[in-house]
């Protein structure tokens, strides 16, 4: 088992911790002296804790949307935005300058059909050989399912949301 090769890891499903099972990934690969890009696909008007370390760590790290789609006045420019991102995510991966790229909210956009499936799945198949992605979002597509090294579902137990509690600062962004 000494076959060293970037792997293309997939967090999904309805539970939490997507985004942030990510950014621990980061945070350990960081550690390990890993060059490492995030992209956030939706989470963009947010001031969020992992935007405030990111930046205190030094780790890339980009907001590329307007924040949360079904909020949007303007979904056009949102999704004009997202295929923006897409295109700077692709260079990103196939540049082969980065060890470990997080794709935060990809499934989304990818559900929406706001960004081809099959393009995806063909930029990360073309990626170079060292580079690991992780995708993160609700609802993977079967396509990159089916590619992924690994995929964990979250699954929702129990959520404060359900019982009134709003989202809370360094818990929730």
């Amino acid at each position: 088992m000494s076959d060293r090769r970037g792997l293309l890891l997939v967090n999904t499903g309805n539970g939490k911790g997507k985004s942030t099972a990510a950014f621990g990934t980061a945070f350990r690969a960081i550690g390990q002296g890993l060059r490492v890009s995030v992209l956030q696909f939706i989470k963009g008007k947010w001031k969020t804790g992992e935007l405030e370390a990111a930046a205190r760590i030094g780790l890339e790290m980009a907001a590329m949307g307007k924040g949360f789609t079904w909020e949007s006045k303007n979904l056009e420019e949102d999704k004009a935005l997202m295929r923006e991102a897409w295109i700077v995510a692709s260079e990103k991966i196939l540049s082969g300058q980065y060890d470990l790229i997080i794709l935060d909210e990809l499934n989304y956009v990818l559900g929406y059909g706001y960004i081809p499936v099959d393009e995806v799945v063909r930029c990360l198949q073309a990626r170079p050989p060292h580079v690991h992605v992780v995708l993160t979002g609700r609802n993977a597509p079967e396509e990159i399912i089916s590619i992924a090294d690994c995929v964990t579902e979250m699954r929702e137990i129990k959520h404060p949301y359900r019982n009134g509690i709003p989202a809370q600062k360094g818990i929730d962004f």
